[in-house]
């Protein structure tokens, strides 16, 4: 059974472990500080067996330099002149094994052009596993930096499509913002008012909450809902003028977003 495990960063990134359960060998995705990474290796007296890598910014990229000084191990991402330490690109549809565990590239593209993401389907017991970057978060989604916004909606629906039971770890801990928003977006959501109460609760405890899960997001999340009247109606009364096509109407709410 594949055991993932937030390892904090910053103010607000998840760098997350994962490893087969009692194993010593493990992988981690987007390693944006080796520090902490380090660190918790050796308090659990850890092996680093690979590195994978979701886009170029720096908050997901900088210790990979570091912990290869450590560990001389493979380093899965995008083909992407930004990230030189990648040895082992990806694409859409790759198939690669990692610790055992088969995964599935996605590509991604929106909050950057290189942007990829990886799916591990299920297998026996194992709930579905994502590891998304900053496409999609919990309750919201990525700016869009370097793509456009048709592409970055059909990025998010290409992960809504994904089996409910997906346990999503995205990169940030932006939950209780991103519901904010929401909640203006779609006031008269009850299961999004009860996610509310359920993510503060966490937080007030200082607990983590992601992962979430793509039957949670498709229930609150207004970036994966733009093709329903209620999201349609909201982002047209921001804009003041009719939008009908889903990813005009994400394009409205991304912008509303940014402005929040």
């Amino acid at each position: 059974m594949l055991e993932v495990t937030p390892i904090r960063a910053f103010n607000d990134n998840y760098l997350w472990l994962f490893r087969e359960a009692g194993s010593r060998d493990c992988g981690i995705v987007d390693p944006g500080d080796a520090e902490p990474v380090l660190q918790y290796l050796k308090e659990q007296n850890l092996n680093l067996a690979v590195i994978i890598i979701t886009h170029h910014h720096g908050d997901h990229t900088g210790g990979i330099s570091q912990l290869l000084e450590n560990y001389n191990v493979p380093v899965y991402g995008p083909d992407s002149s930004n990230i030189p330490a990648v040895t082992h690109a990806v694409k859409e549809g790759s198939q690669i094994n990692i610790l055992g565990h088969n995964f599935e590239v996605l590509e991604i593209p929106g909050h950057t052009l290189d942007h990829i993401a990886y799916f591990g389907a299920a297998v026996e017991n194992n709930t579905p596993v994502l590891f998304c970057g900053d496409t999609l978060f919990a309750g919201g989604c990525g700016r869009v930096f370097e793509g456009t916004f048709p592409m970055m909606h059909e990025s998010l629906q290409k992960l809504a499509r994904l089996p409910a039971d997906t346990l999503v770890y995205c990169a940030h801990e932006y939950t209780l913002a991103n519901l904010c928003f929401a909640s203006a977006v779609t006031p008269d959501n009850k299961t999004l008012a009860e996610r509310v109460a359920l993510e503060k609760e966490k937080r007030s405890k200082d607990i983590p909450t992601v992962p979430t899960s793509i039957k949670a997001e498709l229930e609150t999340n207004p970036f994966l809902r733009c093709g329903e009247q209620e999201i349609i109606a909201a982002a047209t009364e921001y804009c003041g003028r009719a939008l009908h096509a889903p990813e005009e109407v994400f394009g409205a709410i991304r912008g509303w977003k940014d402005s929040f």
